[in-house]
């Protein structure tokens, strides 16, 4: 399987090199590089510049802030000059973030990802081959690419577009148009994968290659996993507080936690979140296990219905040569 992390969404530029060098040492496959509070592009290239062996992945571009001829002109510099390392991920984001943030219109969201994957196919295929661009979808018209504009064929294949989602609507779409998908946190858990995720997927036509990106609970021995749970259950009470990201409470039993997160967040009570995600609510959502364990959990859990796991890296460096044996082991586990 595909071993995934990724760079922390606040790097700074003048620290991308150091951790993307640190990510490849590692043992990664592939380093997912967020749009939050950095321009993906710039990020993905300092990346690219500083590895040589590590896929380099927009997880995710936030597609409706910018035009497909903008995106497909980036992506097509980076998969040049990556040697065919960098995909494209592209996401919708939410309407609050495209309307508020970005202040571009927000229509339908699925329609528009679909039109937009097509668009920078078609864009893709016009700079590979020098035809005339002539493209008519639902919401993005292309018929004008002047040679004096067109960058020309490069000399390894068009970047892979990569998709995510937590709706079924959304997954079915990336089972019609992706050649990959990241499933969401909340959204990993094998059980909500196996009767939720690819049965979505698998209704748009076919299942594309999956990544999960689960929420896991490590450390280089039983203590520094007791540590590592409380940080984790603030985020995830945060996050499912949000009825979107709901589905695994739902598969494994828990609808009375989610409703009551989502109730407690509309009234502004965030300071008593964690407090609802008990124990054996916790225990039921998580992995969590120390180094030498990861490997088999993670491939008895996921080795039959993903083709990647991306995990966190350690955030203390000492634990930097138990990890990278993890990596090996898991890879030996295969």
């Amino acid at each position: 399987m595909e071993l995934v992390t990724s760079l922390p969404a606040d790097t700074p530029l003048r620290h991308v090199a150091e951790r993307v060098r640190r990510i490849e040492e590692l043992g990664f496959d592939t380093v997912h590089i967020s749009e939050t509070v950095r321009d993906p592009f710039a990020v993905a290239a300092l990346a690219i510049e500083h590895s040589s062996r590590l896929t380099v992945r927009t997880s995710m571009v936030v597609a409706f802030a910018r035009s497909p001829m903008l995106t497909a002109l980036s992506a097509w510099d980076l998969a040049d000059f990556s040697g065919g390392r960098f995909q494209l991920g592209l996401a919708t984001q939410v309407r609050g973030n495209i309307v508020g943030r970005y202040s571009m219109p927000w229509t339908d969201p699925v329609a528009q990802l679909r039109d937009y994957v097509g668009a920078v196919r078609a864009i893709f295929e016009a700079f590979r081959s020098g035809s005339a661009l002539d493209y008519e979808g639902t919401h993005y018209t292309f018929n004008r690419l002047q040679p004096y504009f067109n960058p020309g064929p490069i000399d390894v294949p068009a970047p892979e577009i990569w998709t995510g989602g937590v709706n079924a609507r959304m997954c079915a779409l990336a089972g019609e148009v992706a050649d990959g998908f990241v499933a969401h946190p909340t959204s990993s858990h094998p059980k909500v994968l196996a009767e939720k995720i690819i049965p979505a997927l698998e209704s748009g036509g076919r299942k594309p290659r999956i990544v999960a990106v689960p929420k896991v609970i490590t450390g280089r021995d039983g203590a520094a996993v007791a540590a590592a749970r409380e940080p984790v259950r603030k985020e995830l009470a945060f996050l499912y507080s949000t009825p979107a990201y709901r589905i695994a409470l739902d598969v494994l039993g828990f609808p009375e936690v989610g409703e009551k997160l989502t109730s407690m967040a509309r009234s502004g009570d965030w300071a008593d979140l964690a407090g609802v995600l008990t124990d054996d609510v916790l225990d039921g959502l998580i992995t969590q296990c120390t180094y030498s364990e990861l490997p088999e959990v993670l491939t008895t859990k996921y080795g039959s219905i993903c083709d990647g796991v991306a995990l966190a890296i350690p955030t203390d460096p000492a634990d930097d040569e138990d990890f990278r044996s993890m990596c090996a082991e898991f890879r030996a586990a295969e």
